[in-house]
């Protein structure tokens, strides 16, 4: 199978679908490889070490998608992207089209096959190609937050871990799966005061093993998410339903009870946010202001650290990836009903029933 590597377009995206060691492996299975000239230049992999990997060298990104018979990538196609993709094509990539009814349409309209790397399953129920980036995005939560809270940055002035003599920052996260999870860890390590709320008791009890009397762990009640929230100097949103648009878990009126000054990052922005005062923004112009409370909300917020992230999720992606393009697609989910769940659209009929509900479509089982 011949695979194909644009280069990511979207604001201040990095990240890149294949890194020069995961070429090699492909070109050792097989299969032919065409990354756009300089895809990964901006995280010093170089067009010489895909070459010296076996890959080939597109001039752009037109000449990928028009030769390619799987496209490899990171973030959804943008609108310039999906204008260039073929029927039949195989789209690999982080999609969330739950919350994207536009590309949803016009993914259907091109009959290409959509997989979704963040619905590919796993037989525990959990979700291996969103890990990664979810461990990824709860770590930068709280180096986002901190940044927040400054008073350069309209925030409250406060010290996450505080000093000897000084009150320690407060931090709500709701959420504890992967990102809320690793959240946690960082907002722990730097001596924060931190509450994590979750609706799942075996969630919480896993949490209370694993961070004991560090940290309170809550059933996330309505009331205990405002309680706390109106209280917290920093607040992160980290639900996830899978493939599904998030829910508002709090609303325009409890954020105008929160402190002036605090800060909420939204993690769920891909999905839509679950702060009803959610909007999504960009790497260049990250945080705005809702009733005295910053707001962080960026889409792609593993892409400021572009280099740890490319190969995190490379490292999860590329078995996957290997059995695509070794056994083609039909084969393939045939035979994985795991790989299976991360079909999202296929020759025009959305086949992913949370993106169908989320978005009024027919939903078709494959």
């Amino acid at each position: 199978m011949l695979i194909g590597v644009p280069k990511e377009i979207k604001n201040h995206e990095y990240r890149v679908g294949a890194t020069p060691s995961g070429v090699k492996e492909l070109v050792r299975a097989g299969h032919q490889v065409l990354i756009e000239k300089n895809a990964g230049f901006e995280i010093d992999f170089t067009n010489e070490q895909y070459i010296h990997a076996g890959a080939k060298i597109a001039k752009n990104a037109k000449e990928v998608y028009a030769q390619a018979d799987m496209i490899l990538k990171v973030k959804e196609p943008q609108i310039s992207e999906c204008q260039m993709i073929r029927e039949g094509q195989i789209i690999f990539s982080y999609l969330h089209l739950a919350a994207e009814s536009r590309l949803t349409q016009m993914l259907i309209d091109s009959k290409s096959i959509a997989i979704a790397f963040e619905t590919v399953s796993s037989s525990d129920g959990s979700l291996p190609l969103l890990a990664p980036m979810s461990e990824v995005a709860g770590k930068l939560s709280i180096q986002a937050g901190t940044k927040g809270l400054e008073k350069a940055s309209g925030g409250r002035g406060v010290l996450l871990g505080g000093v000897p003599g000084t009150a320690r920052a407060k931090v709500t996260i709701i959420g504890g799966g992967v990102a809320g999870t690793n959240a946690a860890k960082i907002a722990i390590g730097m001596g924060a005061d931190v509450t994590i709320l979750d609706k799942s008791l075996k969630r919480i009890r896993y949490l209370s093993d694993i961070f004991g009397n560090s940290c309170n762990i809550l059933y996330a009640t309505s009331e205990n998410i405002e309680k706390n929230v109106i209280n917290s100097d920093l607040v992160i949103g980290a639900i996830l339903i899978p493939g599904a648009a998030a829910v508002k878990l709090v609303t325009k009126d409890v954020v105008k009870k929160m402190l002036k000054g605090s800060v909420m990052v939204d993690i769920s922005i891909d999905q839509g946010g679950c702060f009803e005062t959610s909007k999504p923004t960009s790497h260049s112009d990250p945080m705005y202001n809702v009733d005295g409370v910053i707001h962080y909300c960026v889409t792609n917020m593993p892409g400021a650290v572009a280099r740890t992230s490319t190969v995190a999720l490379e490292n999860a992606t590329l078995p996957f990836t290997l059995n695509i393009a070794s056994k083609g697609y039909k084969k393939a989910i045939e035979e994985d009903s795991n790989l299976k769940d991360g079909v999202n659209v296929v020759d025009g009929k959305v086949t992913y029933r949370a993106v169908s509900d989320a978005l009024n479509y027919e939903y078709f089982k494959i």
